[in-house]
C-alpha cells in the first residue's frame, strides 16, 4: 500500500504542473522538483494553523525563492488556507489570489513577498531578529510566549546573490539560532548548469559564516528532510542552513534540464508527467484519503496553537501589565499616540542630520519598542539611541542594530522586523549609498512597510567628498517610487513634521537629512504632512518660489533681496512631492494659484518632477550633471544656488512675456 506522504506528495507535484500549465505561465521545474521540502515543512514541522492563520507566535515561512509559489499555493489549499480549486486554476491572472509570485497576506499563509531573489533571506534574518527582541522582553519562567522559528527556502540562484552573503554573515554573528533555510540544492538555472558560474562549496562557506550545515543526499525523502529540521531546531547558538539534493522538473519529460525552469508543460508533456507519477486522477483534483490526512494535519497544528493560546490566558493573568505591553507593541500602539507638542529643543542652525538626532532620541523615550540601526554610520548620521545599548548574540534588548557595512542586506532585513511586528524599526546610512538598498525599499513599498529610511548627505553640499558622495538624482529616484512618502525637511520643524508623517502612515517613508548647517525656518512641523506650504507669502505676489530642504533657507533670502526692490516673491517648501499631490485641488490652489505662472523651482538636484508645478512659464535652478569636489560654500556657488543668482533669475523670469 502506497504510503500517504508519497501519495500527497504526487498529487501535489500533478495539481502544481497542472495550475502552472492552465495558467500557460510559470515555473514547473521547482514545483516538481521541491515538492517533498515544503510538504515535509508544513507536515512534519511547522507551527502553523489556517484557523489561526495571522498566530503571533506562529513559525514564519519566507519563499526567497518566490517562483515556488504554485507549489505553496497548492500546498496552503490541501492544508486549509483560503484558496479554492477555481484560485488554482485561476493562477497568474488578473486579480486572482494566487498571484505569479507570492504576496504579503498572513491571512492566507504568505509570510512575505517574493519574488526578487535574495530578498527573502534577509527578511527571514529580520523576522529572527524580531523574535529574539521579543522573547527577551516578554518571556517568563515557564511561559515562553514568544517561542517561534522562521524558515526560508531558496536555492543556488539566490544564494548567489550578494545580499544573501550581506545577510548570512551578519545572522551568524548574531546566532539567530531560531533561523533555518532549506537549500533546494538542483544545480540549475536558467541559462543552465551551475557549473557555469558556481561552483563554490556553499556549506562551507556557511561555516566559516558561524552557521550550523546539514546536508539531505535524496531530497526525495520526507524521512531525512524531517529528521535534518529536528536536527537543526536542537541547535541554540548557530542558525542552520540544510542542503537538500532535488532534480528539477522531477518526473516531467524535462527533468534535470535548465528548459523546466520557468517552462509550463504542454498537454503532451503533462500527460506523460501524469504518468510517470503514477496517477490516474483527473486534472485539479485531490482524492479524499489525502484531505482526510490533511485534516488530520489542520487538527493537530490546531490544537498545538490552542494549548499556547490556554497558556497566554495564564501569563495574562499572572503577568498582566506585561500581557498589556506586548500588545502595545503589536499593535504599534505607541508611534501610533505620539504627542509631539512634548518634544522640546532649542531653536538653533543645524544640519538637519542633528536636528533628527535630538528627534530620535525623544522619540526612543516615548516608544520604548523602537530600534534604530545603521550601515555603520550611525556616528555620522547622528541615528544612535543614547543608553539604549547595541543589539547583540549577549545582548537581544540592545535598540541599535549594527548591520556593518551591508546597506542592502539592511534595507531587507528590516522589512522583515517591520513584517514580524511588535518592534518599530528605522534604518539609516549616507543617501548616495542608498543604491544599494533600491530594491529592499521597493520591497518595503510593495508590502506597504512602514520602515523608516533615514538618508543623510542628502546633496552637492557633502562637499569636499566629492561627485560620488553626492547624490544629485536620488531626490528624483525615490519621488518616482510609488508607496514611499519621500521627505527632505528644511528645518528642525520640518523634521519633527516628517518624523510624524514617517510614524503614522503605513508605508514606508525616507527622510533626506543635510549635513551642512542650514537657518532655521519659522514653520509648523504639522504643514509637513501637506507636502507643500507657504513660508512666505503676499497678499499679490508677482511670483512663486518653490524648494525644498536646505534651499528652502536660500530661497527666502532672495526673497528678501527681491523685496528690497520691490518685487514680491512667494516662497513654498515642498518637502514631499506625493504628500502635496495627494492634497485636494483646492488646497493645491492656495499654494500654487493657477493665475500666478512666473514660477522658479530650486533643488541642488535633478529637475526631473519639478516641471509639473513650475509649468511651461516657469524655470528651474538644477542640477545638470554630477557635483564637485569642493567646501560647500564654493560648490553652491558654483552651480547658482546662492541668495543672489536665485534673485536674479527670477527677475528675469518677470521679465519674460
Amino acid at each position: 500500500m502506497e504510503k500517504i506522504d508519497e501519495k500527497t506528495i504526487k498529487n501535489i507535484r500533478y495539481l502544481s504542473a497542472t495550475a502552472i500549465s492552465n495558467a500557460k505561465s510559470g515555473h514547473t521545474g521547482i514545483a516538481l522538483g521541491s515538492a517533498p521540502i515544503l510538504y515535509t515543512l508544513l507536515t512534519k514541522s511547522l507551527k502553523a494553523s489556517c484557523n489561526y492563520p495571522d498566530y503571533f507566535n506562529r513559525d514564519r515561512v519566507v519563499l526567497c525563492s518566490g517562483h515556488v509559489a504554485p507549489l505553496y499555493y497548492s500546498l496552503l489549499h490541501l492544508f486549509g488556507y483560503n484558496y479554492t480549486m477555481n484560485d488554482l486554476k485561476n493562477l497568474r491572472k488578473m486579480d486572482s489570489i494566487c498571484k505569479g509570485h507570492p504576496s504579503l497576506n498572513p491571512k492566507f499563509g504568505i509570510d512575505a513577498s517574493g519574488g526578487p531573489l535574495g530578498q527573502g533571506l534577509p527578511m527571514a534574518v529580520g523576522m529572527a531578529i524580531a523574535e529574539t527582541m521579543l522573547a527577551k522582553r516578554f518571556n517568563k519562567p515557564s511561559y515562553n510566549i514568544i517561542d517561534h522559528y522562521t524558515y526560508c527556502f531558496l536555492g543556488e540562484g539566490s544564494l548567489m546573490e550578494g545580499i544573501t552573503s550581506e545577510a548570512s554573515s551578519l545572522a551568524g554573528n548574531l546566532k539567530l539560532s531560531k533561523l533555518i533555510v532549506l537549500f533546494d540544492s538542483n544545480n540549475i538555472t536558467i541559462e543552465g548548469s551551475t557549473d557555469l558560474t558556481f561552483t563554490e562549496d556553499v556549506l562551507a562557506r556557511y561555516r566559516a559564516y558561524g552557521w550550523n550545515t546539514l546536508e539531505v543526499k535524496d531530497g526525495e525523502d520526507v524521512e531525512e528532510i524531517s529528521k535534518a529540521i529536528k536536527s537543526a531546531k536542537s541547535q541554540k547558538e548557530k542558525p542552520t542552513i540544510i542542503k537538500i539534493n532535488t532534480e528539477i522538473g522531477k518526473y516531467s519529460p524535462l527533468a534535470g534540464t535548465n528548459k523546466s525552469h520557468g517552462t509550463p508543460l504542454t498537454k503532451e508533456e503533462l500527460i506523460i508527467t501524469k504518468k510517470n507519477l503514477g496517477l490516474d486522477e483527473p486534472e485539479f483534483y485531490i482524492p479524499d484519503d489525502v484531505y482526510k490526512y490533511a485534516d488530520k494535519i489542520i487538527n493537530a497544528n490546531t490544537e498545538k496553537i490552542d494549548k499556547e493560546i490556554v497558556k497566554l490566558a495564564e501569563y495574562e493573568k499572572k503577568f498582566n501589565s506585561d500581557y498589556i505591553e506586548l500588545n502595545r507593541w503589536l499593535s504599534d500602539e505607541y508611534s501610533q499616540s505620539v504627542n509631539f507638542s512634548k518634544f522640546k529643543a532649542d531653536i538653533v542652525d543645524e544640519a538637519t542630520r542633528k536636528s533628527s538626532s535630538k528627534i530620535i532620541n525623544f522619540l526612543a523615550s516615548e516608544i520604548p519598542n523602537l530600534v534604530s540601526g545603521s550601515a555603520d554610520l550611525g556616528p555620522s548620521v547622528l541615528t544612535t539611541i543614547d543608553g539604549g545599548g547595541s543589539y547583540s548574540a549577549k545582548n537581544r534588548l540592545g535598540r541599535n542594530i549594527h548591520f556593518g557595512v551591508r546597506e542592502h542586506a539592511m534595507a531587507a532585513i528590516c522589512n522583515g522586523i517591520a513584517i514580524h511586528g511588535g518592534i518599530r524599526i528605522m534604518c539609516s546610512t549616507f543617501m548616495v549609498f542608498s543604491d544599494y538598498m533600491r530594491h529592499s525599499i521597493r520591497m518595503s513599498a510593495l508590502m506597504k512597510l512602514p520602515v523608516t529610511y533615514i538618508l543623510s548627505h542628502d546633496s552637492i553640499a557633502v562637499g569636499e567628498d566629492g561627485k560620488t558622495h553626492q547624490p544629485v538624482e536620488f531626490n528624483a529616484m525615490y519621488r518616482a517610487t510609488p508607496d514611499v512618502n519621500f521627505i527632505r525637511p528644511a528645518s528642525m520643524f520640518e523634521t519633527v513634521g516628517a518624523y510624524s508623517v514617517a510614524l503614522k502612515d503605513k508605508k514606508p517613508t525616507i527622510i533626506a537629512l543635510s549635513r551642512q548647517t542650514v537657518r532655521q525656518i519659522t514653520s509648523r512641523a504639522s504643514d509637513v504632512k501637506y507636502g507643500a506650504y507657504l513660508v512666505r507669502s503676499y497678499k499679490s505676489p508677482d511670483g512663486i518660489i518653490l524648494s525644498s530642504g536646505s534651499e528652502v533657507a536660500i530661497c527666502l533670502e532672495a526673497a528678501d533681496l527681491l523685496e528690497k526692490k520691490g518685487i514680491y516673491a512667494n516662497v513654498v517648501s515642498v518637502p514631499s512631492f506625493n504628500l502635496f499631490d495627494r492634497q485636494s485641488d483646492s488646497y493645491k490652489e492656495k499654494i500654487l494659484p493657477n493665475n500666478i505662472r512666473k514660477r522658479l523651482a530650486v533643488e541642488a538636484g535633478v529637475e526631473l518632477g519639478w516641471h509639473k508645478y513650475v509649468g511651461l512659464d516657469g524655470e528651474v535652478l538644477m542640477m545638470k550633471g554630477f557635483g564637485k569636489t569642493g567646501s560647500t560654500s564654493d560648490i553652491y556657488s558654483r552651480f547658482g544656488f546662492t541668495s543672489e543668482n536665485i534673485a536674479n533669475i527670477f527677475k528675469n523670469i518677470l521679465k519674460r512675456k
